[in-house]
């Protein structure tokens, strides 16, 4: 810590000194005070050192700071939900590393961070942490022995399970990844910022701006020139961003936790608890999906920052991902089944009268004005228009949702497709959502509420038997007395709008909250439905039972979901 706080200090004070060299005319006395501002940065960072401590204590971590005001920030713990290790650069120089402790807390204020500690203090204290905070067989938090940790001997890198080592060879799939593909674009925005933050100390201004803009618009070539070398450097540079970031990507069990190592110049590790971890995300763009490689993020309990922490694999072979989350969390057994056709007109819709209305307007302009510039804006419109057919089908064909008796599925999306499998303990509550287009056309969004990820996962544009057939498969026991004919009228009046219901558990029971209006609900009556095992499909049972649950279908005109 001591050298890294004046390096990391470094560019915030490199103005200030060249402006007291400046003032001074480069003279000793100018000198002088330069090398007293750097001494005194070098003595603020010994005093920081040198007021930080750490210790275990029981069942808490204490962070303690005293410079200026003592502080002492106590993490529990029992609160604590990951540590994670990474070694920036500078600090692998130096043989240091960043230890950060995650306590699934909503700000970062409340999160622990040790700067500028030896990679074998990191790693012996991320192994005493988790060790520590993970509970007892018998339930509750053991409690060790009290005392400081910078006394104890190193402990050994623990070892583990490994999972999967990625191949490096799979780091070409980089460019396929959209996020990574827009580096170039980035680099010259940055650029460019620091052309106009910076640019009137080196003499360049507004002035000289205006005059480089007027060369550059007499001189389009150059500037086309340029947009072509940006495009064709987005796979180049985006790659090679893939790579910083993967580099020798390892998933790997040990102790109960999932530990994920990556990165070439920040080497990073992230842990999560495996008790914690409810289910997986797949993810895959358009260009990944056309390469056959998907992404895979963990849906964890109380993970803050879960769009980086949480990642699992990078883009990996689709089989390969299969295997490594059913290894890692548990497989999905059962297929999805489609939405209704209803579903695929609303999408092509969406995807194709936009465009077909802009070409209207287009071709009127053109009628009317005479103008021929209309027709640079009808072509491109009237080829928008006609991909929307086959991506209106696919966004259709990308529409599922399954259940196989443990895992619930649900999957939505072409140009970033996604497909969540969450246990069946996670979900703790459900939603039904219907607009005005929806009611229309009678589907329905079913939202499964989840203590963990997102905190809810859609399944979109769902027909009447499946908006309530499926949450009477997942979660029977608190769902089916709230069915028509289970109860009170209250109860049936409750489901009888599914597009303004709210279904959910809590400590004490089931609740239902709903409008005020009725509906008729298509939903087979609970006596005709035998309770859902784990691997059986609902409407099972005796013929009568079945026979009873078909008609109720059919007269609601929907159909059984299939697989």
């Amino acid at each position: 810590m001591l050298l890294i706080d004046p390096v990391r200090m470094l560019p915030s004070l490199l103005l200030p000194l060249v402006g007291v060299l400046f003032v001074g005319g480069f003279s000793g006395r100018s000198y002088l005070w330069a090398a007293l501002g750097l001494v005194g940065t070098v003595a603020f960072a010994v005093v920081r050192w040198a007021t930080l401590t750490y210790e275990v204590l029981g069942d808490r971590l204490e962070i303690r700071r005293s410079l200026v005001s003592r502080s002492v920030r106590t993490i529990p713990l029992e609160r604590i939900r990951g540590v994670d290790v990474s070694t920036p650069p500078l600090h692998r120089v130096l043989g240091l590393a960043v230890l950060k402790i995650d306590t699934g807390a909503s700000g970062g204020d409340e999160e622990g961070r040790l700067d500028g500690v030896t990679l074998g203090e990191a790693e012996r204290l991320k192994a005493v942490l988790l060790r520590r905070a993970r509970p007892a067989d018998g339930g509750g938090v053991p409690v060790p022995a009290a005392g400081p940790l910078a006394g104890e001997a190193p402990a050994a890198r623990p070892s583990g399970r490994t999972i999967i080592e990625v191949p490096r060879m799979w780091l070409l799939y980089g460019p396929l990844s959209g996020a990574y593909l827009l580096t170039p674009f980035a680099l010259a925005g940055g650029a460019v910022g620091l052309a106009f933050q910076w640019g009137g100390d080196f003499g360049f201004g507004r002035d000289a701006a205006w005059t480089a803009g007027e060369w550059l618009w007499h001189h389009p070539y150059l500037l086309l020139g340029v947009a072509v070398l940006l495009v064709l450097a987005m796979p180049f540079a985006g790659g090679a961003m893939y790579a910083v970031f993967n580099w020798d990507f390892r998933l790997m069990e040990r102790d109960g936790y999932l530990v994920a190592e990556r990165g070439l110049v920040n080497r990073r590790s992230v842990s999560l608890e495996s008790r914690r971890v409810r289910g997986y995300e797949i993810v895959e763009g358009f260009a990944e999906r056309w390469a056959g490689v998907v992404r895979v993020w963990a849906i964890v309990t109380g993970l803050g920052d879960s769009s980086t922490r949480g990642q699992l694999l990078p883009d990996v072979p689709r089989p390969v991902a299969f295997q490594v989350t059913a290894d890692a969390i548990g497989p999905y057994r059962a297929g999805l089944r489609p939405h209704p056709p209803i579903a695929r007109n609303r999408r092509l819709f969406r995807a194709i009268f936009p465009w077909a209305a802009l070409t209207v307007l287009a071709v009127l302009g053109e009628a009317v004005t005479g103008s021929p510039l209309w027709w640079f804006l009808a072509v491109p419109a009237l080829l928008l228009a006609i991909l929307g057919v086959p991506l209106g089908i696919d966004r259709y064909r990308s529409l599922g949702h399954g259940y196989d008796g443990v895992r619930l599925a649900v999957r939505s999306g072409s140009l970033r497709r996604s497909q969540a499998v969450v246990e069946r303990r996670a979900v703790v509550g459900w939603r039904v959502r219907q607009t005005w287009f929806q009611r229309r056309a009678g589907v329905f969004t079913l939202i499964a509420g989840v203590g963990a990820g997102k905190g809810g996962y859609e399944a979109v544009d769902v027909s009447r038997a499946q908006v309530v057939g499926l949450p009477v498969e997942v979660t029977p026991d608190w769902v089916t007395p709230f069915l028509p004919g289970a109860g009170s009228e209250g109860r049936s009046s409750a489901v009888a709008r599914p597009e303004e219901s709210s279904v959910g558990t809590g400590s004490e029971g089931s609740s239902v909250r709903a409008g005020s209006e009725e509906r008729p609900s298509a939903v087979a009556r609970p006596e005709a439905r035998p309770p859902v095992g784990a691997g059986d499909a609902p409407g099972g049972g005796d013929g009568e039972g079945r026979s009873r649950a078909s008609d109720d279908r059919r007269a609601a005109g929907g159909g059984a979901p299939t697989s």
